[in-house]
């Protein structure tokens, strides 16, 4: 099967791009002045499934990795993303921010809110960093359509999809700024 790289490599990007980090919000933060070599985890957040990907250590590529059912009351989803940051040793995880098309918060927004909130409790020292994913889903499901798969046949790897889309976003943002792209989770909470 093709990768799903592929299928999403000519997406448009988004602009995700996060001011210079000082030093004392990185003592915070868990992140530090420059963007360093590692793995990052990519999740977009539904309400009924949740998507992630994972990039290689020297950030060139987004590949997707699972989808999970969301489970509000078991939280075996934030366990599962939580267990594979530190499996691929993670240096950040990335969570997609749904907002709308005027960047203002929506009800989606409050629950990824919560959820990376939720998530970085579970995390300790590996930073959690909001990204603005208008679309990505919408991005996502277009290439899935002009690759030839129906909706239908792409529920199991769409959201995967998306979260390729998101983490290539931040990607490209950390390689052109040389720093953490996105929001921290008090940055991101007090907009």
């Amino acid at each position: 099967m093709r990768s799903l790289r592929l299928l999403l490599g000519s997406a448009a990007r988004l602009p995700n791009v996060a001011e210079p980090l000082s030093p004392d919000s990185d003592a915070a933060a868990g992140c530090h002045a420059f963007v360093e070599r590692g793995t990052r985890i990519g999740v977009d957040v539904g309400k009924a499934r949740v998507g992630v990907a994972k990039c290689d250590p020297d950030r060139v590529m987004a590949t997707p990795l699972e989808t999970l059912q969301r489970d509000k009351k078991q939280r075996s989803d934030l366990r599962r993303i939580a267990e594979l940051a530190h499996e691929y040793d993670a240096m950040c995880v990335y969570v997609g921010l749904p907002v709308n098309l005027e960047g203002e918060h929506t009800p989606s927004t409050k629950d990824a809110l919560r959820f990376a909130r939720q998530l970085e409790r579970m995390l300790g020292t590996v930073p959690v960093r909001l990204l603005d994913e208008r679309l990505s889903t919408v991005s996502a499901q277009r290439q899935l359509h002009e690759a030839g798969r129906t909706i239908k046949s792409s529920r199991s790897v769409i959201d995967q999809a998306a979260a390729v889309e998101i983490l290539e976003n931040a990607l490209d943002a950390e390689r052109r700024l040389d720093v953490w792209a996105g929001q921290s989770l008090a940055e991101a909470c007090a907009n």
